[in-house]
C-alpha cells in the first residue's frame, strides 16, 4: 500500500479556499445556482473555476466542481489533473468525489462538512447509504441485461492499440 502525507492546511491553503468560498457566494447573488464554488490550483496557479448551477442550467450535473474540473481540462487540454489540488466551498457529494478521482486530482481541500450542507437542506446521507447497500437493495432499480454486442465493443477497445488510455 502506498503512504499518502496529507499535510496540514497551510496559508495558501486558506487564500484558494477563500476564492472559492467567494464563487458560492457570487453563484448565491447573481442566481446561478446553490451556494457551492471551486477552484482548482496547480503550482500555485488557478486554472480553473466553478460555482453550482443546477438551477440555472437545469443540469444536475452542474456542480461547482465538476464545473471547475472541466474547466481546468479546457485550460490545461488534457483529462486528468495529478499534479493539482481542488479547493471546494463544501466537502464534495458522491458524484463530485468521483470526478475528483477520475480526474487524479492529488488533493482535496474543503471549507464546509457535508453535516453542514444538510443543515441547509442539501443532504447527501441518502445516497451514501444507498452505495454501501449491495445493488439489489438500493431505491434506483436496476436490470443487468448482458449483450453480446455490448461484450464486442468492449473487446474492440481492448484490442485497439490507438486508443487512449484513462
Amino acid at each position: 500500500m502506498t503512504n499518502l502525507t496529507n499535510p496540514p492546511p497551510d496559508d495558501t491553503d486558506r487564500e484558494l479556499l477563500l476564492q472559492a468560498v467567494e464563487l458560492s457566494e457570487s453563484s448565491i447573488l447573481d442566481g446561478e445556482g446553490g451556494p457551492f464554488g471551486a477552484v482548482v490550483e496547480r503550482n500555485g496557479e488557478i486554472i480553473g473555476r466553478g460555482r453550482n448551477g443546477v438551477t440555472s442550467n437545469n443540469d444536475p450535473t452542474a456542480h461547482a466542481e465538476i464545473e471547475a474540473i472541466r474547466d481546468a481540462c479546457q485550460h490545461l487540454e488534457t483529462f486528468e489533473l495529478s499534479g493539482c489540488t481542488i479547493y471546494s466551498s463544501c466537502e464534495p457529494c458522491p458524484m463530485c468525489l468521483g470526478a475528483i478521482y477520475w480526474a487524479r486530482l492529488d488533493r482535496l481541500v474543503y471549507a464546509n462538512t457535508r453535516d453542514d450542507a444538510a443543515s441547509i437542506g442539501f443532504d447527501d446521507a441518502a445516497i451514501y447509504e444507498q452505495l454501501a447497500l449491495p445493488i439489489d437493495e438500493q431505491r434506483l432499480r436496476s436490470a443487468h441485461l448482458p449483450l453480446e454486442e455490448a461484450r464486442a465493443v468492449f473487446e474492440l477497445w481492448r484490442e485497439d492499440d490507438d486508443k487512449v488510455e484513462y
